[in-house]
């Protein structure tokens, strides 16, 4: 990305050196563990995720189907959701075997499991750094906790559970679960960092208006094309995975942004998303 491009991520005057890294390692985000595809060899996802199984046990799942199911490409796709929404997110099971440590925290689970898994990541303070800063064009209301957006292209970043706050949120320019308003038509990229040490989260903005349900993927899927981006790995020492969705906000309307993994939503991961057609 050329530097002009990085340095819409954020304002001008309040760049740093760390700040720009963090932009720079996020822009070159291909949407974490949700890269669209069938599941063939040559992804470096599906090579990670196909030794990442080996190393379970034989065993059954889902109603006696043989755990061989899950090395191949459509085990891969209900996992990460490749093509659709991960099944493990839409009433599925994951399998017996993979319960590490006696967990049943489907969070926990998938964290620990894609938490070398190869794609973009940021340090800590890198991390820490962007999800300070206020994006170019953004107007923010820290009473109303409300950032308000009127360009054509919008582009911000979000760090998901990130230490030094409630847990089980989302910080954005310093906010917690703020309100974003966009303009119908804007362009929206959305940079993710996953800051919690133990669990997978992603990012959905969807039309579900049931916060309280443990699987809001089961109620409404996402409400643009490429809204989404499933989840990212626990943090290592190689730094804090890093994912990018891109969308249009072709429609008015309200709508929420959420973590889609069970039961984060319902905790408080989660925060509106407003489209308007004026300011």
């Amino acid at each position: 990305m050329k530097r002009n491009t990085i340095k819409t991520l954020i304002r001008a005057s309040a760049v740093t050196s760390a700040a720009l890294a963090a932009a720079t390692a996020l822009a070159a985000c291909s949407g974490g563990t949700t890269v669209p595809h069938k599941g063939k060899a040559q992804n470096r996802q599906y090579t990670y995720y196909q030794s990442m199984m080996g190393r379970y046990g034989s065993g059954t799942m889902m109603g006696g189907s043989p755990g061989g199911w899950m090395m191949g490409g459509s085990g891969y796709r209900w996992m990460t959701g490749a093509g659709g929404v991960p099944g493990w997110m839409h009433g599925g099971r994951l399998p017996g075997y993979m319960m590490m440590g006696g967990s049943t925290d489907p969070g926990r689970i998938m964290g620990r499991f894609w938490a070398n898994a190869p794609g973009p990541r940021i340090s800590p303070a890198e991390a820490t750094s962007l999800g300070r800063q206020i994006p170019v064009g953004a107007r923010l209301d820290r009473a109303g906790d409300t950032i308000t957006f009127t360009a054509s292209s919008v582009r911000f970043a979000v760090l998901a559970s990130p230490s030094g706050g409630p847990d089980e949120t989302f910080r954005i320019a310093g906010l917690v679960n703020p309100k974003v308003i966009v303009r119908a038509g804007a362009r929206v990229s959305i940079e993710v960092v996953n800051a919690d040490p133990d669990t997978a989260h992603g990012m959905v903005v969807t039309a579900s208006k049931d916060t309280s349900s443990w699987m809001p993927m089961m109620t409404a899927r996402p409400a643009f094309a490429g809204s989404a981006l499933w989840f990212l790995g626990n943090p290592t020492s190689a730094g804090m995975h890093a994912g990018t969705l891109t969308f249009t906000a072709t429609t008015p309307g309200s709508y929420r942004y959420l973590c889609a993994v069970p039961g984060h939503a319902r905790k408080g991961m989660t925060g509106r998303f407003i489209v308007t057609s004026y300011h």
